[in-house]
């Protein structure tokens, strides 16, 4: 009798749980967006919401903003593992903010299953263009030898401590040798209206947000921080040419709560990395300045363990802090 019971339990857990992986599998999914509506992530999640729509069912997107991406990411990490709450892991969440921030929530490294990298974007060394052309700047040699010859005399400025410009521009002024002094805004917005009025000599922003000024010829464009030269922006050299290794891209992808069934994992990488593929996803991203990058769950959870320790050796030689 105690064996048939054994026997009878075990299949209702088999079913109950085969039942439940079907569930959530099916949807409806909750999406977390660690970041307010509106901008390049929660445009791109919105996105791709719509367009697994037919293989997942409902995903509703839900903006879970503060604490630079903690909150959101915390709620994510802190769901159930069965594939109705996943969320978006950004360079912030899951790269810098372990190091950033003296006390984390959740643990980037053990608190979540990756499912694919979304998208990257990369940053670009940007001027403001009068002021180029008076210091006679036309490239990232120009730059460098006139902060040599003039110590002391450039300043950029970016979306705060700690935040992707900041440690550009700190890894920038090592590799090249010079001295250039950080002034940090409140977001990176603020930060390019003071390139925009000469208030800094030269700032690194996201090209999505740097992109429709150096169109309008008031950014000039020296170099961007992807290994390769970007195909949104073409002609524009990689600081890689000068400095080998130079990568500092913005990048967002999929991940869902550590224990997530690997099946679970495996059906939403395929309706998330196929809706990537599709060119309709390609021509829309590319407004954005994002070019779609669908990875394996796998290939994305090594990616983010890789950023995770360059940005420790990024933020530590910043001394950048936030309690």
């Amino acid at each position: 009798m105690k064996r048939r019971n054994l026997i009878l339990t075990t299949a209702a857990l088999g079913a109950a749980f085969t039942a439940r992986l079907s569930h959530a599998q099916e949807g409806p999914i909750r999406l977390i967006v660690p970041y307010s509506p509106g901008g390049p992530l929660d445009v791109t999640a919105r996105a791709l919401a719509e367009r697994v729509r037919g293989t997942l069912g409902v995903v509703v997107v839900d903006n879970k903003a503060g604490a630079g991406g903690n909150i959101g990411a915390d709620l994510v990490a802190k769901a159930a593992p069965d594939g109705l709450t996943i969320g978006i892991a950004a360079t912030a969440t899951h790269a810098v903010n372990p190091w950033l921030y003296s006390r984390m929530p959740y643990n980037a490294a053990k608190d979540f299953a990756g499912i694919t990298q979304m998208v990257r974007v990369p940053n670009v060394l940007v001027m403001n263009a009068q002021r180029a052309e008076q210091l006679k700047i036309h490239n990232v040699q120009d730059l460098i030898a006139y902060a040599r010859a003039n110590p002391g005399k450039l300043n950029y400025g970016s979306g705060g401590n700690g935040s992707a410009g900041h440690l550009a521009g700190e890894m920038f002024k090592q590799k090249a040798g010079i001295y250039a002094l950080h002034i940090p805004y409140r977001g990176a917005s603020p930060a390019q209206l003071a390139l925009l009025a000469g208030e800094v000599d030269f700032n690194f922003d996201n090209l999505a947000a740097a992109a429709p000024n150096i169109k309008a010829g008031k950014l000039k464009a020296l170099a961007v921080t992807s290994l390769a030269t970007s195909p949104m922006l073409p002609g524009v050299p990689p600081l890689s040419d000068n400095f080998r290794g130079f990568s500092i891209d913005t990048w967002w992808g999929l991940v869902a709560p550590a224990g997530t069934p690997k099946p679970v994992i495996a059906k939403l990488n395929k309706a998330f990395t196929d809706a990537l593929r599709a060119p309709e996803t390609r021509t829309r991203f590319e407004a954005l300045m994002a070019e779609p990058v669908p990875t394996t769950p796998e290939q994305f959870d090594a990616f983010m363990a890789a950023e995770r320790v360059k940005y420790q050796q990024l933020v530590k030689a910043t001394g950048a802090k936030v309690d």
